[in-house]
Formats: structure tokens, sequence, C-alpha cells
């Protein structure tokens, strides 16, 4: 038996202790020291880039993750992934319950992670060809495999099914990452935003810009999918704690908006009622 743990990667290796080879001494990612060298001369950023993608990133491109970034960490309790934390949270369920209740919400295809896979798939596929985007949009299962465990889109990813315009909060972030040096399929999309809302009727989403901005950034579907998931549970957490916090009685917030139009009145028997005896 090999008294030296062995493993194969491609993103990561490790010096392991003489006295004790399951603890390291020098870790290095893609080649690079991460005690030595990028704890000080590497943004957080810089080291998501070369962990996720393999290669040293220019200072446009971690400039855009952090944005990115930015935009993801709270969307607000208008969210579902966030809403989905929050029941959690008010039901006093631990940490890693409420995260986890948000990435089940968050992974899905209602402006989900899924979506984001499914347009970095369909941007390594169409590139920047705007015809072939707008045939794709046209018919979103086109690819759909057969032994795939999604159900089929029933709107078209990227987009919101029940929008009517595209909110200020995304037009100022595509154009703020439209405006970073090499990221071409930002620049597409801003350039294009117009015709494809046009073509579908309806208004882009933050997955339509995510995507965008993870092809930019040379990342896979696969991988995209995941940080996406990542970097949207700051907001979980806090919301998720605050409901937690604040109890029961002021859950849902949006309780004393809902006005009942059609009372049906008073109920009546039901199959499982019973009169009671006389």
């Amino acid at each position: 038996m090999s008294e030296k743990p062995n493993f194969h990667s491609n993103i990561w290796l490790d010096e392991g202790q003489p006295e004790n080879p399951f603890v390291a001494d020098k870790s290095y990612c893609a080649g690079y020291d991460v005690y030595g060298q990028l704890l000080e001369q590497a943004s957080y950023w810089d080291y998501l880039l070369l962990m996720f993608t393999g290669e040293k990133p220019a200072p446009a491109d971690s400039k855009a993750l952090e944005l990115l970034a930015m935009s993801l960490a709270n969307s607000g309790p208008r969210s579902g992934h966030n809403r989905a934390a929050m029941n959690a949270g008010v039901g006093a369920a631990p940490g890693a319950a409420r995260l986890i209740a948000a990435l089940s919400v968050g992974a899905g295809q209602m402006g989900g992670s899924r979506e984001v896979f499914t347009l970095v798939q369909w941007f390594y596929k169409h590139g920047l060809d705007i015809d072939a985007w707008l045939i794709q949009c046209a018919q979103p299962n086109e690819d759909d495999q057969p032994e795939s465990v999604w159900d089929k889109y029933e709107h078209v990813p990227g987009f919101d099914p029940h929008g009517v315009r595209c909110p200020n909060t995304l037009e100022a972030l595509l154009t703020l990452l439209s405006q970073l040096a090499d990221h071409k399929p930002l620049v597409w999309l801003q350039e294009n935003k117009p015709r494809l809302e046009s073509h579908t009727g309806l208004p882009i989403t933050q997955t339509f810009i995510a995507a965008a901005t993870f092809f930019s950034l040379g990342m896979s579907e696969d991988l995209a999918d995941m940080l996406f998931l990542i970097l949207s549970l700051p907001g979980a957490a806090v919301h998720s704690s605050e409901a937690k916090q604040q109890g029961w009685r002021k859950f849902p917030f949006f309780g004393q908006n809902i006005t009942l139009t059609d009372d049906p009145g008073p109920k009546g028997p039901t199959p499982f009622s019973r009169e009671l005896p006389q």
C-alpha cells in the first residue's frame, strides 16, 4: 500500500507534510503558489477565474466577474431562491438547510442556473450569429436529449415570460459590462438586445447577461451553471437570517396586499364532513 495519497488534477497540486501526508504544506492552483503568491498578489476574482478557467485572467476579465458577482449577490426578496431561503428561515431551519432551499429553487429553469447552462451551450453552438440565435429562440427545445431529466422549456431561456420591459437594474449592468475591453459577447448582447426582445416579445433577464459574461470568460456551461448558483447565495443567507429573526408574523411580506375578489361565501359540507349527533 502506498504511503502517499495519489490524485490526478490539472487544476490543483498539493505538497503533503512529510509527517502527515493528509495535510498540505504547499498548494498550487494552475501552477501558482496559493499561499506564497496568490494571497498577496491576486484578487479574489483573479483567483476564481484562475480556478474556473485554468488561465491567468486579464484585468478586464476579473472586473467583469466582479460586476456580475455584485449583481447576483442579492437579487432581493422578489427572487424565488431568496424566498425559498426565507421560508426555511421562518421555520428556523439550520443555515445549511436554508442555503440548500435557495440552491434547489435557484437551479431551475425559470430564471435559474439551468437557463444559464442552456444559454452558454447556445453561445458555443451559435457564437455571435444573430440569425442563428433568432431561429434557436423560436425553437428552444430543438436540441433536447431524449434521456434528459429536465422538462421542456415553456418559455425562451434568458427571457422573462411575464416581463413587460427590461428592468433599469439590468440595463445598467449590461451597459457597464459591455464597456469592458475584449468582451465581444457582451457588446453583441447590448447591440442585439432590441432585436432579440422584439423577436420574442419579451425582455431579457439576468440569466442571459450572466451567460454572455461566463462565455466571454471562456467558462464551460457546467462551471457557469455552478458558479451562477455560488454567486447567488449571499442574498439568500442574509434574507433567510433576517426572516428567522423577524419570525412568522412578518412573513410573507406580501400578505397584506392579497385581496380576495371572488369570495365564494361560507363553506358547505365536504365529502369528509359528518353531522354531529343531535
